[in-house]
């Protein structure tokens, strides 16, 4: 661990920092996802889904920016480069041959399922260890997924 601006002992660091890793390597995941979904998207929802993707997109990049950030300002290192993420991800694989608008809504809705999981599960363990910047940082980006997540629901009809 680096030396960190940060009052937590230093164990509670490296435990928080292995959280924040494994939710950078599934937002960088799901960013990927999101792109193939907006690219190959056809359909009669075409004209609404495209850019709400691109949106879903542009959140994800924040948020992957904010959570790297905050790791190494906890003293950490960030492991992400694209074959670690592929490695390392605990998202499922994307359909290569999604194409029906209806469908990229079903799998990206089932991808922000696990991924929205995943970030509930690492603000538990940071409220735990009474990290509240950490725990202010996943709420943002939950309630703003959980949000897409009812937007692609709604289209769905679920």
């Amino acid at each position: 661990m680096y030396a960190s601006p940060s009052t937590l002992p230093e164990t509670d660091r490296g435990a928080l920092v292995i959280e924040l890793n494994q939710r950078l390597v599934d937002a960088i995941d799901l960013h990927t996802q999101v792109k193939v979904a907006h690219w190959n998207i056809r359909g009669p929802h075409f004209a609404s889904l495209h850019p709400l993707f691109d949106t879903f997109a542009t959140d994800l990049a924040v948020f992957i920016d904010s959570i790297g950030e905050r790791a190494v300002t906890l003293g950490g290192h960030v492991q992400a480069s694209a074959r670690y993420v592929a490695t390392a991800s605990s998202l499922p694989d994307y359909d290569p041959d999604a194409v029906l608008d209806l469908d990229h809504a079903r799998l990206l809705a089932d991808r922000f399922d696990v991924f929205l999981a995943g970030l509930r599960r690492s603000r538990e363990r940071a409220e735990g260890l009474r990290d509240v910047d950490t725990v202010d940082l996943l709420t943002g980006v939950v309630t703003t997924f959980e949000k897409h997540a009812w937007f692609l629901r709604s289209t769905l009809g679920r």
